[in-house]
């Protein structure tokens, strides 16, 4: 699984080639809050003119908390999330709105995830996955010419589907079921290197 996640930066950075190759602003970043979750994560943002952009995130947390034998303590997942920008100034400056989309599969043992699981949820194991969407709001501040740090937070609708388990390794299955979900969908303090900025 973390080769595929490197392998999928990659082919995103691949992508961006082109765009690089003819002058255009192109933005490589990380979310250092999901590296305080323990969530590797990257990241690509491209400028296609003067006030928009995309930005592309990848992430990625394969860790059992706890993995002995009475404890499956986890909260693995792996995430997509393509956001459309418009910036208010110039892209790569200043306030921007977004409007975001992403899908996750995740396994989620042993905690409590208040509005996102049932309030038990720390005595249980679910499996599954989730789609959805929102709109954000950020700001991008630029440290020098290539560095920059950018804020960014967004609300939304996500559905997850899932089966539950006895929270044991190999625990039995005891249901199926699906959610909705309406609040926070996005969150986030990065570290943006910015090629090509004009």
């Amino acid at each position: 699984m973390v080769r595929s996640f490197i392998r999928l930066f990659l082919f995103t950075l691949i992508l961006a080639t082109p765009v690089l190759a003819k002058g255009q602003t192109v933005g490589v970043k990380t979310n250092l809050l999901y590296w305080g979750t323990g969530t590797p994560n990257m990241g690509a943002e491209w400028g296609f003119n003067e006030k928009s952009s995309l930005d592309f995130q990848v992430s990625y947390n394969p860790w059992n908390i706890d993995g002995s034998d009475d404890n499956n303590k986890k909260i693995a997942h792996w995430m997509v999330r393509p956001e459309y920008r418009y910036w208010f100034c110039e892209k790569f400056m200043g306030h921007y709105v977004g409007a975001h989309a992403f899908y996750a599969q995740y396994n989620i043992a042993g905690h409590k995830i208040p509005l996102l699981l049932e309030s038990d949820a720390d005595q249980f194991r679910y499996k599954g996955d989730m789609y959805g969407i929102g709109i954000s709001y950020g700001y991008h501040l630029i440290l020098n010419r290539y560095f920059s740090l950018e804020f960014t937070l967004g609300v939304g609708y996500a559905r997850m589907s899932y089966d539950k388990f006895q929270c044991v390794r190999c625990g039995d299955k005891l249901s199926e079921d699906t959610r909705n979900y309406f609040g926070p969908t996005r969150a986030g303090i990065s570290l943006v290197y910015v090629f090509n900025k004009k």
